[in-house]
């Protein structure tokens, strides 16, 4: 471990499963006061149970999907006074066919990037976040697969409507497009540090649940995949590192600094990422 916790409060998205609730546990483990989020009410419950005592300090039930959802967790935590010191935007998901949100977002899309940003911002409006609160979204080596139109980014996703559908394209795609959009976001909020952690790719029953291509790839990825335990080593390190580990390029993996696609690491792409998912979502940069 790399200390304590004490009074260090901490948001993890996605908590019910895998990753996220490997890192709530861990977490609540080193002491900190943990703030459990997830889809299922019921799974939100037995979760915050099985981690159990005074440390898991709030339970909400949101499908980050949608962005009321997204805005109703924001307010709630801030009615409820929470003041946080780690946002972990680890909820995500690789579904096996075109659909759309009721906001008109592509489910890949609106789940993995206008979720991290509109959460990020609304919990930085708000107030919600610390000053030098530290801000993680869980990113995807797979990132350097994915595609992006240099001026004119689909940020919806809606551009593969009628399209032959590529499941794991479009996750590599949502996942480069938030890894852009993150780092044009620690550009319009200074003072929060701001990380994207690549885990690796891990045996958490994510790709067998996803359906589709992953699915049927999932029994022999699992042979060279890494434990929870080693992909959760990321986010925890940039969550608990004393003192806060410089931001960088803001991309890590394996413990330390990573070098992302050269896509990732244009600044203007960034830019005009950020701005469009934002606009996408209903706020202002």
């Amino acid at each position: 471990m790399t200390g304590g916790m004490d009074g260090v409060t901490v948001v993890v998205t996605g908590a019910t499963s895998g990753m996220g609730r490997a890192m709530a546990r861990d977490l609540v483990g080193r002491g900190a006061d943990v703030i459990v989020v997830g889809r299922d009410a019921r799974r939100v419950r037995r979760t915050a149970d099985e981690l159990g005592g005074h440390r898991v300090v709030g339970r909400y039930e949101a499908d980050l999907s949608r962005h009321a959802e997204v805005r109703g967790l924001a307010v709630a935590l801030a009615a409820d006074g929470h003041r946080v010191d780690v946002l972990v935007n680890n909820a995500g998901a690789a579904f096996d066919r075109y659909a759309l949100t009721p906001d008109g977002v592509e489910r890949t899309h609106a789940l993995n990037l206008h979720a991290p940003v509109l959460l990020s911002h609304a919990l930085a409006a708000n107030g919600v976040l610390v000053p030098e609160a530290r801000v993680i979204t869980m990113s995807s080596f797979m990132e350097k697969q994915g595609r992006v139109a240099p001026t004119d980014p689909d940020v919806r996703g809606t551009s593969w409507a009628g399209r032959r559908w590529s499941q794991n394209r479009v996750y590599a795609t949502s996942k480069l497009l938030a890894l852009l959009a993150m780092n044009g976001f620690s550009r319009s909020a200074p003072g929060l540090r701001v990380y994207n952690a690549d885990p690796g790719m891990v045996r958490t029953g994510f790709t067998g649940t996803a359906g589709g291509a992953m699915a049927l790839v999932a029994p022999l990825t699992r042979l060279f995949a890494r434990t929870v335990e080693e992909g959760v080593a990321t986010p925890l390190m940039l969550a608990t590192s004393r003192p806060a580990p410089a931001a960088g390029d803001g991309y890590f993996a394996s413990s330390r600094p990573a070098t992302p696609s050269r896509t990732a690491r244009d600044a203007a792409l960034a830019e005009l990422v950020h701005r469009r998912t934002a606009e996408a979502v209903g706020i202002t940069p």
